[in-house]
């Protein structure tokens, strides 16, 4: 009876052996860096430190666009200010101005030696 046990503990060694064997193979390629997961692993790796140079090359290029428009946005407010008190102080000018312009539509540089003709 000892010997028949010893004979199935031999046999499972051995199959236990061929099993290990088998999956050591599978591993093996497996994580081969050229056609297994370990090489799809190492380009991703790859590819995801190019990215990250992208994005924080994209972020700066962002923040300077950024800077940028804010800067036109400040003298573009800053004009518009200005024309606001050009436009409120021509409401001041005198009525006879205004029906100067009305009755002699023609620029004249100097109104006392030149006549504009309608």
């Amino acid at each position: 009876m000892a010997i028949i046990a010893d004979i199935l503990l031999f046999a499972a060694a051995l199959g236990a052996g061929f099993y290990c064997y088998v999956l050591g193979q599978r591993l093996k390629r497996f994580t081969d860096l050229e056609s297994g997961v370990g090489g799809a692993v190492a380009v991703l790796s790859a590819q995801v430190d190019d990215l990250s140079k992208t994005l924080n090359a994209a972020q700066t290029s962002s923040k300077s666009s950024v800077a940028t428009l804010n800067d036109a946005n400040k003298r573009a407010q800053a004009a518009a200010q200005r024309l606001e008190l050009l436009m409120a102080s021509l409401h001041d000018l005198p009525a006879t101005a205004d029906q100067d312009a009305t009755t002699n539509p023609f620029f004249v540089r100097h109104p006392d030696t030149h006549e504009a003709t309608p």
